[in-house]
């Protein structure tokens, strides 16, 4: 993991309590795009936090490297380019369309 990058956690698995090796981390509740906003935390003396969002319980543990999880499946791979998909740029009529409109003639 790049010393400067935080790392980000999920609850896709909907386990209790997740043990992390970090006290700073970001928590993105699952995957995208069931993702909910991305979240800083920062545990600060506590050795523990709950998220305002998913309410996931993380825990820290000195015993996991930083960036490390238990499960292992809570880790967010390469968060740092992470985003909600977009969709493809030929479909235009979708929810993700500013004006619904449809595609364009070419």
């Amino acid at each position: 993991m790049d010393a400067r990058s935080t790392p980000h956690f999920h609850n896709t698995m909907g386990v209790p309590a997740i043990a992390i090796g970090s006290k700073k981390f970001m928590c993105v509740g699952a995957l995208p795009p069931q993702d909910h906003p991305h979240v800083f935390l920062d545990m600060g003396h506590e050795g523990d936090i709950v998220c305002p969002y998913c309410s996931t319980l993380y825990r820290y543990d000195a015993t996991l490297p930083p960036g490390m999880a238990s499960p292992r499946d809570a880790e967010l791979p390469d968060a740092g380019g992470i985003e909600a998909p977009l969709p493809p740029s030929d479909v235009y009529d979708s929810p993700y369309s500013p004006r619904g409109s449809t595609k364009p003639a070419r």
